[in-house]
């Protein structure tokens, strides 16, 4: 069976289309909630409801302030015009909501289960773009003074002397190093969901699922951004350097996603093994007690309403979701560079394995993928209408 076809009638459950009402969302949630499926061949996670890597926020689940915007099922909080649902106005502070896409919520044994891996670059696009990140992150490593040198065995210096000879950084030294690098990650992701829109429209074909997975990557690091800016607002200068960088990036990104768009989806996933090789260092930093100001700060209000973390959520428990998240972009951007992308769906448009695959792999083959995609279409031939798909 081709890829191509293999999910043509996941696609239209009841004569509907991925675009036509059917809520991945909605989809998603199901996979989380019906129970008597089996976590088979790592395709589930089936643990605590509220912390399940697939479901959506309880209806009656209590969130924190949502900073984005207001959701239409929220109550008012006042009966000021500006709580309205269709107010043209900033929505004020004390709106909760579940107010972005789909994302990932996942349990403490998923975050704390993400691997550092690398996959081998076999093809000579697959190897150009491999060292492209690599020089990439030796001339920023190099400009941020960021060595990354492997701690000494048995050393007996201190944390001011580790960080004055390069082995470690200050927490000033990482949200800036984290901030520049997030503001460069949310750009992949809208390209190249902008390029398939429009070709959507000038085509005038479906896209097969793509578009969402990628605005989803898009908005995740955007949300990374917004997280830690709660904790430094940048300079002028930097803000500066973000432009310019921004800028370069977006248009050669643009036009390398118009060749060809398998090398700028591996280049994505090499991007996401330096992230996620970065947070775990952060980690290791933090838990070994030399980032003395994250030890007991809380998280952020912005971070546990998004991630759904418990209300006394540390700095720690923000950069192990985060880490999950990077991740999980690893794993959907190698992925998708094994497809083709003219013709296969997206194996991801429905659901996304938990942490204990996409932290412990790098990717599906096109074989692996089709066989998820299979998996989904036998879970939705099993359910029964689609109107009765549990919220």
């Amino acid at each position: 069976m081709q890829l191509a076809a293999a999910l043509q009638s996941s696609y239209s459950p009841k004569g509907r289309g991925p675009n036509s009402g059917t809520s991945r969302r909605t989809l998603s949630g199901f996979f989380g909630l019906t129970p008597g499926f089996p976590r088979s061949a790592g395709c589930f996670h089936t643990g605590i409801t509220d912390r399940n890597s697939l479901v959506k926020k309880r209806p009656n689940e209590q969130a924190d302030v949502g900073t984005e915007g207001f959701h239409r099922k929220d109550k008012h909080a006042s009966q000021s015009v500006l709580t309205q649902v269709d107010a043209i106005s900033t929505v004020p502070q004390d709106i909760r909501g579940d107010w972005v896409l789909f994302h990932p919520v996942y349990s403490q044994e998923e975050m704390k289960s993400v691997e550092v891996l690398h996959r081998e670059a076999k093809t000579i696009s697959d190897k150009m773009v491999y060292n492209l990140v690599q020089v990439t992150r030796w001339g920023f490593d190099f400009v941020s003074g960021y060595k990354h040198k492997p701690l000494p065995r048995d050393h007996n210096m201190t944390t001011e002397e580790l960080k004055e000879k390069g082995y470690i950084l200050g927490e000033a030294a990482w949200l800036s190093r984290i901030l520049f690098l997030e503001t460069i990650a949310g750009v992949p992701g809208m390209v190249a969901a902008m390029l398939r829109h429009l070709g959507s429209l000038r085509l005038m074909r479906r896209d097969s699922g793509w578009i969402h997975t990628l605005l989803e990557e898009a908005e995740n690091e955007r949300m990374h951004l917004m997280t830690f800016m709660t904790l430094k607002q940048p300079t002028l200068f930097f803000r500066a350097l973000v432009l310019g960088a921004q800028g370069v990036f977006f248009n050669i990104f643009f036009l390398a996603y118009l060749v060809s768009p398998r090398t700028c989806h591996r280049f994505v996933g090499y991007l996401e093994e330096e992230a996620v090789m970065t947070y775990s260092r952060c980690i290791e930093e933090i838990e070994a007690g030399h980032l003395q100001k994250w030890a007991d700060m809380p998280a952020p209000a912005i971070a546990i309403d998004y991630w759904r973390l418990a209300p006394d959520a540390k700095i720690l428990d923000v950069i192990y979701a985060v880490r999950s998240d990077e991740s999980t972009h690893r794993f959907v951007n190698h992925s998708l560079a094994n497809l083709n992308h003219t013709k296969d769906v997206n194996p991801f448009a429905f659901r996304e394995p938990d942490m204990f695959v996409k932290g412990k792999r790098v990717g599906f083959e096109r074989s692996e993928a089709e066989q998820f995609v299979q998996e989904s279409h036998d879970i939705l031939s099993r359910g029964s209408k689609v109107s009765e798909i549990k919220h």
